[in-house]
């Protein structure tokens, strides 16, 4: 779901993700009230809408559609055109490298899937944007 259409949004969140259940449910996540989320399901999309919004929150996966590095490009154009975002990365693969290249690309946190909700509903909260789990 593309929350776009809520013109009223304080907040913004832009989730990456292929895997549609996952994309789902953290849309879901963020569907409250105050929110306007974004969801991409690739590399490409991310960036569409980072050149167009400023995000508060982005969450993204590293590995998008089988590349290992598009989550690190998305991270990289989020630095550039939301450098006040609060990007939290999610892997299936945690590998340490990735984890270092986060953290130099300014990911808050780097999460290994299964991440439950309420630990990214709590990260959201610490940046100031509410969640389904927060308000």
């Amino acid at each position: 779901m593309d929350g776009s259409a809520r013109q009223d949004a304080e907040f913004t969140v832009l989730i990456v993700e292929d895997e549609d259940s996952i994309r789902d449910s953290l849309t879901e996540l963020f569907d409250v009230g105050s929110v306007r989320v974004t969801a991409a399901a690739d590399t490409a999309a991310a960036l569409d809408a980072l050149r167009t919004e400023v995000f508060d929150v982005v969450v993204t996966d590293l590995r998008l559609a089988g590349k290992d590095h598009g989550g690190l490009q998305v991270m990289a154009a989020a630095a550039l055109l939301s450098p006040d975002a609060a990007v939290v990365a999610l892997t299936a693969w945690p590998e340490e490298q990735n984890r270092l290249a986060a953290g130099r690309l300014g990911a808050v946190e780097f999460l290994e899937k299964p991440v439950d909700l309420t630990t990214i509903a709590t990260i959201a909260a610490r940046h100031g944007v509410p969640s389904a789990l927060s308000v």
